[in-house]
């Protein structure tokens, strides 16, 4: 089995992606009335772009184009296939292993490492805790 490092994000490497996502909605995206946070790694992003933009959250993930849709990572990109069309927002994107492309992302990652966000558990397994076999 391949050993798959991992990279620990701190809560200030989150708000400055934070940061990075809401100049461009800011800037670019004046038409965006809400923000949906994808369960699980999409919700808290979105709280804090509700938060440092103004823009209310809604949980019901209506599909409108008004409608900025989040997540924390494109990274095999499958989740965001049910959203495209809509404007996505990503953490972090991996366009060498994602089938997806996010309107924004706060940066692109190019190294396979598993990404563990500060609201994680450090010894989180390199596959999502929901996919084991319990």
């Amino acid at each position: 089995m391949d050993v798959v490092e991992k990279i620990f994000l701190t809560w200030d490497d989150v708000d400055e992606l934070v940061d990075r996502i809401a100049t461009r909605i800011t800037n670019e995206f004046s038409n965006i009335t809400h923000i949906y946070g994808i369960p699980r790694g999409g919700l808290i992003p979105a709280v804090m772009l509700s938060h440092k933009l103004g823009i209310p959250l809604t949980d019901n993930g209506y599909k409108t184009l008004t409608t900025l849709i989040v997540d924390d990572i494109s990274d095999s990109g499958e989740t965001l296939k049910e959203w495209e069309g809509l404007t996505t927002a990503v953490l972090l994107h991996k366009p060498h292993t994602s089938c997806s492309i996010p309107t924004i992302n706060g940066k692109i990652h190019r190294g396979n490492e598993w990404i563990i966000y500060p609201w994680e558990q450090d010894d989180s397994k390199t596959i999502q805790d929901y996919k084991l076999d319990v």
